[in-house]
Formats: C-alpha cells, sequence, structure tokens
C-alpha cells in the first residue's frame, strides 16, 4: 500500500486507513461506484483530502481523462444529474479543453474534472504528489502552518508557495519543486 511513504493515490484503497474524513470520502465514492463508473477515463482523486490538509468544506476532486468531451459529458449527466446541485459545463483552462461536473451529497461537494491528458501528467495530481513529498519531509508543524493559512483563505498552492518562499505564480512554481 505504501511505497517511499506514499499511498498509492492511483488506488482510492489507502482513504480506508485514513483519517475520518478519508474513511467518509471513501465510503461516498464506493456508493456512488465513481470509480468503477468511469474506468475507462482513468479517474484519481486529487486535492487536499488525499493528503489530509483538508478544511471541512473542501471538495473531492476526481481528475479523468477524455479524449471525447461529449461522450464525458453525457456519460457524467447520465451518472450523476440525479444528485443535488448537478452541474456540467466545459471551458479551456491552460488552454486545455476541460469539461467538468460538480455535484453535492449529504457530506461532499464533488468536482469530476477531465481533460485530454493522461491523469498523471494533470497538474492536479502533479501539485498533490509534490504537496505530499513537501509534507513528509517538512513534517507536522509545516502541516498544521499549511492548514492555518487554508483556513485563513488561502488557496493550497499559494499556501505552499508563501511558507516555502516562493515568487511568481504558485501553481507554475511547485511544479518545478
Amino acid at each position: 500500500m505504501l511505497q517511499n511513504n506514499f499511498p498509492n493515490f492511483k488506488n482510492i484503497e489507502y482513504l480506508k486507513y485514513g483519517n475520518d474524513r478519508q474513511k467518509l470520502a471513501y465510503s461516498e465514492i464506493i456508493n456512488l461506484n465513481i470509480f468503477e463508473s468511469l474506468k475507462k477515463f482513468n479517474p484519481i482523486l486529487t486535492g487536499t483530502i488525499p493528503i489530509g490538509i483538508d478544511l471541512p468544506e473542501s471538495d473531492l476532486d476526481i481528475i479523468c481523462e477524455c479524449k471525447n468531451h461529449s461522450e464525458f459529458s453525457e456519460l457524467l449527466t447520465t451518472l450523476f444529474s440525479n444528485q443535488k446541485n448537478f452541474k456540467i459545463f466545459s471551458t479551456v483552462q491552460d488552454g486545455i479543453e476541460s469539461t467538468i461536473a460538480t455535484f453535492k451529497t449529504v457530506h461532499f461537494l464533488f468536482e469530476l474534472f477531465g481533460q485530454n491528458i493522461k491523469t498523471e501528467k494533470q497538474n492536479a495530481y502533479r501539485h498533490m504528489l509534490i504537496e505530499n513529498r513537501i509534507l513528509l519531509e517538512k513534517g507536522v508543524e509545516f502541516k498544521k502552518e499549511i492548514i492555518k493559512l487554508k483556513s485563513c483563505g488561502l488557496k493550497t498552492e499559494p499556501a505552499f508557495a508563501k511558507l516555502l518562499g516562493l515568487n511568481g505564480n504558485p501553481y507554475v512554481e511547485l511544479l518545478k519543486l
């Protein structure tokens, strides 16, 4: 399960052994059958919940590789349009077509995100791996400071950039680490 202190983030089984919120996330994802339903899109849970720096309002971000946005949109609509506050839209992020669906369950806001990029190469996954490595290197006090900055309104990447003394765009600078 752990390799170099890293869980296998491509398999959500690690959540079963995590903190209470991670266990709850695992349960919700399994109950909705998300990973099985989206298997052909190579889904990966990213963001703050997998690495334990989430806030109570943090969402569950699931990235997917989608070559055909229409097909992806239709499937997401079929699977999740019955969920509370379901929305789906397409946009361009960093010059890349992206399809995003959001909905709420009792415990979480879900964001399902698709781009025609392998999930392992998407920025959300890359950021999470880098942030996890930094958290492991810097220890508990650093982690507490990240959570404190986030609870004061800073987004995750800017919080890391601030504590690490990074200048420039924090989303770009983190990828250089």
